[in-house]
């Protein structure tokens, strides 16, 4: 795609020391409330105006240079100004493409609000995002038509449906003083969903702040600069795949290949065409990278950096081993969260730290939890205990007034309420709880353990459904693992079961000895269901609600399940009478 190879991406140099990317991050972002009227589509016509016909957004389906870009986001604002008042909300369903980016940039500079609607959703879910954003219009990609009607059937005050917003009336020249609404970095932005594993997805607020904030920062770590292309291929739905991908190569005036979901088979080559620099990942696409057969592409790329979170330590090694990609860049984030962390070291396995002279910007620790209820522990004065070195704990926040330490909640004010600590350390203090339980080295990294719904307790011991999973997962013939706790009768706590997509050279009496070598017996998994695939979310989340829900009942289960019967020392097949003699207590547990 392009001619020219730039020598900064092409010379072997040494790794630069960690600090520089933090100061890069800290130099974009220290001065935004200087200019509060200075928000992400501003920033965006600026570039435009110096550079107009560089490449900004790109795909197969249609490609816009910068001049396009905010010309094509002028007619949207004009468009919202028509329709919207300030802090009106407009929700958006569509695929992954350059206009996606387009209309929302439009919308958010008029001062209305977009809520970005997750495109995996149907029916009642879809109806209830809608509903918690209390959006007035929705625009809709045709693709989506009927399935969006579908869920507004009944619904109370629905919004006014878009499938073809007719734009030739509306001029793509830069607003005027008359029709801009003085928009800042304080007023909100955009309604990002969280992702919904458990129960119905919560609508996070996104201010103008949030927005400069993320952009600058994640274009500092990842020394963004015009002479980059991003291949991002998560769901723009996201705010990893929506807001930072794309942001923090907007801000540094690089441009962003946009492809409509991942594919492991065209990744490397499409990688190559587009001759991409950066690539922005979820860790579990990277083990499907690694999973899948090699590729005369896959080493052939000029990618410098990938940035992005979830990676395993296994998986780390294998895709920085087999693929040279220059440096990985791990770190630690939420939608909701108010600090994040960063391995600008790139040490395998960890999420990241924070370094000392930002230990004021971003608050962040991790406090012990009571074990049984899954509330933090509290002193004899009422104040939260901190974890020791490799002591696991949750994850917490500092609540600030202003900057990214601030917590911009929910949509659902009691949603919100819930994820916040009150009186933490000191009188009158506020923290934001993350539900993620994570460990400190005494270096200051952070190693990720756990979600809290998805640590359960068994034999009276603690199990990290993360930790099984992994070790599940890297047993023969299993080509992936979710692990969950499930309710048995007469028994406390919760047993362990996995589901596993069984491949080529699995065995369930093979795993059961593998399993019997990793984990102690409290760990491993009681039962076991082969299923055809895993459900995820749009960001390769695991979907067990419906398995956990399902349990080891066989009249409700139409795969093959197993159990551990201890009588005979591996896994057996569970049908109705094995099911009786477990729930009768016949069959020890």
């Amino acid at each position: 795609m392009r001619a020219a190879t730039s020598q900064r991406q092409t010379e072997t140099t040494a790794p630069e020391p960690a600090s520089k990317a933090w100061l890069r991050a800290l130099e974009r972002t220290a001065n935004l409330d200087r200019t509060p009227e200075r928000v992400l589509p501003s920033v965006i016509a600026e570039i435009a105006a110096a550079t107009p016909d560089a490449p900004a957004l790109l795909s197969e389906r249609e490609r816009f240079t910068y001049s396009e870009l905010v010309e094509r986001a002028n007619r949207y604002a004009r468009w919202a100004l028509s329709h919207l008042d300030k802090g009106d909300v407009v929700a958006l369903m569509m695929p992954n493409r350059p206009e996606y980016m387009a209309i929302w940039l439009g919308v958010v500079s008029t001062g209305a609000v977009v809520a970005l609607l997750n495109t995996s959703q149907s029916g009642a879910s879809l109806q209830h995002s809608i509903a918690v954003a209390k959006a007035r219009h929705l625009i809709a990609d045709p693709v989506f038509a009927d399935i969006v009607n579908d869920a507004l059937v009944g619904a109370v005050s629905p919004p006014t449906v878009w499938t073809d917003v007719a734009l030739d009336g509306f001029s793509g020249a830069p607003l005027s003083d008359a029709e801009c609404r003085g928009v800042t970095l304080s007023d909100p932005a955009l309604l990002i969903y969280t992702s919904g594993t458990t129960g119905l997805p919560k609508a996070a607020r996104v201010s103008h702040h949030r927005l400069m904030s993320w952009s600058g920062w994640f274009a500092g770590m990842m020394d963004a600069k015009p002479d980059d292309r991003l291949y991002n291929c998560l769901p723009m739905y996201h705010s990893t795949g929506g807001v930072v991908a794309t942001g923090a190569a907007l801000v540094a005036g690089a441009s962003v290949v946009v492809r409509d979901g991942f594919s492991a088979r065209a990744f490397w080559d499409e990688v190559v065409r587009w001759d991409c620099t950066l690539f922005q990942y979820i860790g579990e696409l990277c083990r499907y990278l690694v999973a899948a057969p090699r590729s005369e592409a896959e080493t052939r790329h000029r990618l410098r950096l990938c940035a992005g979170n979830g990676l395993r330590k296994d998986v780390w090694l294998a895709f920085e081993a087999r693929f040279r990609v220059a440096k990985i860049l791990e770190f630690y984030a939420s939608t909701e969260g108010n600090f994040s962390l960063f391995n600008a070291e790139g040490v395998p396995g960890y999420v990241g730290r924070t370094p000392s002279f930002l230990a004021h910007r971003f608050g962040a620790t991790l406090v012990r939890l009571d074990s049984a209820t899954g509330e933090p522990v509290r002193d004899a004065d009422g104040r939260c205990v901190k974890c020791g070195v490799d002591e696991p704990g949750e994850a917490i926040g500092r609540v600030g007034v202003s900057g990214a330490s601030r917590f911009e909640g929910y949509t659902d004010d009691a949603a919100s309420e819930r994820k916040l600590l009150h009186d933490v350390f000191e009188p009158g203090d506020v923290w934001m709880r993350t539900g993620d339980l994570m460990s400190k080295d005494a270096r200051g990294f952070y190693a990720f353990v756990d979600r809290l719904g998805d640590t359960f307790r068994w034999k009276g011991e603690n199990v990290s459904a993360s930790e099984v999973a992994d070790a599940v997962s890297a047993c023969a013939g299993v080509e992936s693992a979710a692990v969950y706790g499930v309710a048995v009768a007469g028994a406390e706590g919760r047993a362990g079961m996995t589901a596993v997509v069984a491949g080529a050279g699995f065995e369930v009496a093979g795993l059961h000895a593998a399993l019997a070598k990793r984990l102690p017996e409290y760990a491993r998994p009681l039962f076991v269901r082969e299923v055809r695939a895993l459900d995820h979310t749009g960001t390769f989340k695991q979907q067990k609600g419906a398995l956990q829900a399902e349990g080891f009942d066989p009249s409700r289960v139409d795969d093959v399940l197993w159990f551990d019967d201890r009588r005979v020392g591996t896994y057996v097949r569970l049908d109705a009478a094995l099911y009786a003699e477990i729930v009768s207590g016949a069959a020890r547990v």
